[in-house]
């Protein structure tokens, strides 16, 4: 397991790697309100978070300001107090909404949000920062699903993505901190939260390319990357679909959000290259992800051999 990796002349930050993949087993989650937004000292920085959403309502009264989950960093857990094969990785979770993150890290003035550091954390803290997902979905003739956006989103209209969204924290019924003291006690929120992350991913790509649950294999989680443009941090999955790109291609046609894309394409893992400049920093992270889990793979079968 790998962190803080910076590439060279890139548009993006691999802040975990982890190219063996974590199942559900192997993710925890420290859920808790110092994982948070620091409000900025500069009054009128944070004034202008307020200032910018209701610009952004004038001209769209559909918005929704929902909550979202912030990511505030990382520990791993290993036996032992080393990286190893049983090692697992918890994430910190705060909360945030939908109107910070177009306040702060959407705002033209994001980079006035960030805190000059080389501790993640601190470098982001008064960013809204939510975390989003990513799957890399493996269909079975071994192409890549890609979707390219529509050009009513409201960020990277016309790029190219994996299928995702975000963890949901209405899915458990939590719209604020008070809302966990439903729960027994701190490990089992964290525990529900944990299956969260695997569960929101499933849900994603069922709702954007079409594809019945069944048919798809339990994610593994391979790492977070964070763009360098206005620093937003995305957990990357990888996922086997049972079906064949035809087959996925039909069912896209009826997909539930597939209003969010124009196109969906099943793509050989060797021409992704190609369409990396018109993806968002954080999903070409996510590829570069999912070539370390290859590399990985491979350099695991000829250890074994």
């Amino acid at each position: 397991m790998e962190k803080a990796v910076d590439v060279p002349r890139s548009p993006f930050k691999i802040l975990i790697a982890s190219p063996s993949g974590l199942p559900p087993s192997q993710v925890s989650i420290a859920f808790c309100e110092s994982y948070d937004r620091i409000p900025h000292p500069d009054s009128t920085l944070e004034d202008s978070i307020s200032e910018i959403w209701n610009q952004r309502l004038q001209a769209n009264s559909s918005l929704f300001n929902g909550k979202k989950f912030r990511y505030g960093g990382f520990t791993f857990l290993s036996e032992g107090g080393s990286l190893n094969k049983d090692s697992h990785v918890c994430l910190h979770l705060g909360l945030t909404d939908y109107r910070t993150f177009v306040g702060t890290n959407l705002s033209p003035l994001w980079e006035r949000f960030l805190v000059p550091s080389e501790d993640d954390s601190i470098f982001c803290q008064h960013s809204s920062s939510p975390l989003g997902n990513g799957a890399i979905v493996e269909t079975s003739d071994g192409k890549i699903v890609l979707l390219q956006r529509s050009n009513n989103v409201g960020e990277f209209p016309g790029h190219f993505v994996f299928p995702g969204g975000h963890p949901e924290p209405q899915e458990l019924g939590i719209e604020s901190h008070d809302d966990v003291k439903g729960f027994a006690d701190a490990n089992t929120i964290n525990r529900k939260l944990s299956q969260e992350m695997f569960d929101s991913i499933i849900r994603e790509v069922v709702e954007e390319i079409g594809v019945p649950p069944e048919s798809l294999s339990n994610p593994v989680f391979i790492g977070i990357s964070r763009r360098e443009l206005n620093v937003r941090p995305t957990a990357f999955f990888f996922i086997k679909c049972s079906l064949d790109s035809v087959e996925i291609q039909k069912l896209y046609t009826s997909a539930q959000d597939g209003y969010e894309s124009t196109q969906l394409y099943t793509v050989p893992m060797i021409d992704i290259e190609n369409m990396t400049s018109k993806m968002p920093g954080c999903h070409h992270g996510g590829f570069y992800l999912y070539k370390l889990m290859l590399q990985a793979a491979n350099d695991y079968n000829i250890t074994a051999d």
